[in-house]
């Protein structure tokens, strides 16, 4: 027996409790040694700099949801078409696949760099910069949208490396950038004074090292899967599939950083500089819980994709039920961590010289209003991916938008102003438990579905 076809059995075959552990646990480290890239730079900011440079930071997020909106487009959906080409058994359409991914990727990531650097200043102030907070902003987003295409291509191909079957590579492909990362911060911000330009600049090169580690992985013979030159030439057909698989978790970052425009703008009107650094602070708890999910999400996919494609229905049912588990499990355990004790986390991003009076009562009720619901949140984001997974990209769009743009959104424009700055933090929980609900709906009939194809 080969390598791929040991690969196929595992996922066709092994027990689904050990084969979710096996991909999800590096994916879940992966995952969160990635949000890191964002909250060591906020810690060490927050520290070397001061509490206002952190909102600096948040309000340039928008730009970088975008950025990252276009590498899961390409990256996840690329990934969802190879996973069920694979449990198929057709290799060569799941190497061109990967091949037009890898050149979407890099042209994805110049065209984006180039045009977030023209438009940087009017988008800041379109997302609510204020003249104190605005230079941060800028000095930190002009270095990072220079390594735009490499982290295109290294965020966006280390998908493909768990789609095969390899998530500890993937998992170390995250990992090498991120401690980089960590170790570069300091350095660059303490040592040679350089601020938020400094920590930005230790992030693009921590990215530059990921992608050509992922690079290398394609290029050496060592994946399944074949980047070869004639298959980087753009074909139309795979692209439009590609874009179908992955508009889902495309739509919902691009309503994320819609969101995150509207919360700045809302912050500013109502609580200030502080109030926008506060949700900096909230913003980068959050993705630490959240993120584990993600890797839950992705290392679910490749069990319950290629099981899909084999037409094993009772696997791809026993994958999700345990996945929706795992990540409910960690948003409540997130959520009680939150509710008992945000001072202290608080205080771990800007310490003890940095919590002024207001950044504490203002970020302590913040944090526990805008994340009280978040034990429903891990069932509506698994069940986002089952749809995707499965190759059903519009239910999968829909679920995710239902959250942050159908329901957010609306509560942003209504409840600040009926509420002030504590409508800007109920909005998010009564979005969260709306959504679980809807999720609960769509999954009901998805699976009465898939057992009527099963019978």
């Amino acid at each position: 027996m080969n390598r791929d076809e040991k690969r196929a059995e595992r996922l066709g075959m092994e027990s689904i409790p050990s084969l979710l552990l096996r991909f999800s646990v590096p994916a879940i480290v992966g995952m969160v040694v990635n949000a890191l890239y964002n909250i060591v730079d906020r810690i060490f900011i927050g520290r070397g700099v001061d509490s206002v440079a952190i909102g600096g930071i948040y309000i340039g997020m928008p730009i970088m949801l975008v950025l990252m909106a276009f590498a899961m487009l390409i990256g996840v959906g690329g990934n969802t078409l190879v996973s069920i080409r694979l449990g198929e058994g057709k290799k060569e359409e799941a190497d061109r696949i990967a091949a037009n991914s890898l050149t979407m990727l890099a042209v994805d990531g110049i065209l984006l760099g180039a045009a977030g650097t023209v438009l940087l200043e009017p988008l800041l102030k379109l997302f609510g910069a204020s003249s104190s907070n605005i230079g941060y902003a800028k000095d930190y987003l002009q270095v990072i949208l220079i390594g735009a295409p490499l982290n295109a291509i290294g965020f966006g191909m280390n998908n493909f490396i768990r789609g095969e079957g390899n998530p500890k590579i993937a998992m170390f492909t995250m990992l090498i950038g991120a401690f980089l990362n960590m170790i570069l911060d300091p350095i660059f911000i303490f040592v040679f004074d350089m601020g938020v330009r400094g920590a930005a600049l230790a992030t693009i090169i921590s990215q530059a090292v990921s992608a050509m580690w992922v690079l290398r992985y394609f290029l050496t013979g060592k994946s399944i899967l074949s980047i070869r030159k004639r298959y980087l030439v753009p074909d139309l057909k795979i692209i439009k599939k590609i874009v179908a698989n992955g508009v889902a978790p495309f739509s919902m970052q691009i309503a994320a950083s819609m969101v995150t425009a509207l919360y700045n703008t809302n912050l500013q009107s109502y609580g200030g500089d502080m109030a926008t650094s506060s949700m900096g602070v909230i913003n980068s708890v959050s993705m630490m819980i959240t993120m584990p999910i993600f890797g839950i999400n992705q290392g679910s996919q490749p069990i319950m994709g290629y099981n899909y494609g084999a037409k094993k229905y009772s696997r791809v049912k026993k994958t999700l039920k345990y996945a929706a588990i795992s990540a409910t499990t960690i948003t409540t355990l997130g959520f009680i961590i939150v509710q008992f004790f945000p001072e202290i986390i608080i205080k771990a991003f800007v310490g003890e010289q940095g919590v002024s009076g207001q950044l504490m009562s203002i970020a302590v009720p913040g944090m526990r209003t805008l994340l009280m619901a978040f034990p429903f949140v891990g069932f509506q984001v698994v069940s986002s991916a089952y749809f995707q997974a499965t190759g059903k990209p519009r239910q999968s769009m829909l679920l995710s938008l239902s959250r942050q743009v159908l329901i957010l959104i609306p509560a942003l424009l209504i409840l600040p102003k009926l509420f002030g700055l504590s409508g800007v933090w109920m909005a998010g929980p009564i979005a969260d438990f709306t959504s679980f609900l809807i999720a609960a709906v769509l999954i009901t009939f998805s699976l009465k579905h898939l057992k009527d194809e099963e019978l």
